[in-house]
């Protein structure tokens, strides 16, 4: 139990958000004690993120999910992002470098704007995760206020599930 409660403290103190001209930037990161190659298998596959997003968004790919990843590849999405209340999501995978990150861009969804870099990096022991998220809510003044009370805590959790996940998967 101790264990678990260290863990999960130290996968929150990873996570940070922060804001900068009207826009949001989570960024987190994590270790891992695999290879860069597993890591790049694993994430380069668009249908392992249903496996790491939690149950209850009822995240599902409509689409592109089905071959290797590439730049311009157009992946879509049927998500919860609150009970009673679901969406679709259309991401386009802008850049590509096997082996060291990629990007994908909202390009219809609940965001006014989001950019997604996943990036690899061999380190001793493994290899070193980091998400970079920069996102903008539509609505002006009523999307800040939707932050403040709602998404940059779903954001948290989302993330936090993920890296909950990615360790019991993972672990030696």
């Amino acid at each position: 139990m101790l264990k678990q409660l260290i863990s999960f403290y130290c996968l929150r103190a990873m996570t940070t958000i922060k804001k900068h001209a009207g826009i949001y930037t989570l960024q987190t990161k994590l270790q891992l004690p695999i290879s860069l190659n597993a890591a790049w298998e694993f994430f380069s596959n668009p249908g392992n993120l249903e496996k790491i997003t939690p149950k209850g968004m009822q995240f599902k790919i409509s689409s592109g999910s089905y071959k290797p990843m590439y730049a311009g590849q157009i992946i879509t999405y049927r998500i919860s992002p609150f009970p009673g209340f679901k969406t679709n999501w259309v991401t386009e995978i802008t850049q590509v470098e096997t082996g060291h990150f990629f990007v994908d861009e909202q390009r219809f969804g609940p965001y006014a704007m989001w950019h997604h870099e996943h990036l690899f990096k061999a380190i001793e022991g493994g290899v070193l995760m980091t998400d970079k998220v920069s996102y903008k809510l539509p609505f002006g003044l009523i999307g800040h206020l939707a932050h403040h009370f709602f998404v940059r805590q779903q954001l948290l959790t989302i993330f936090n599930y993920r890296k909950t996940c990615l360790i019991e998967q993972f672990k030696k």
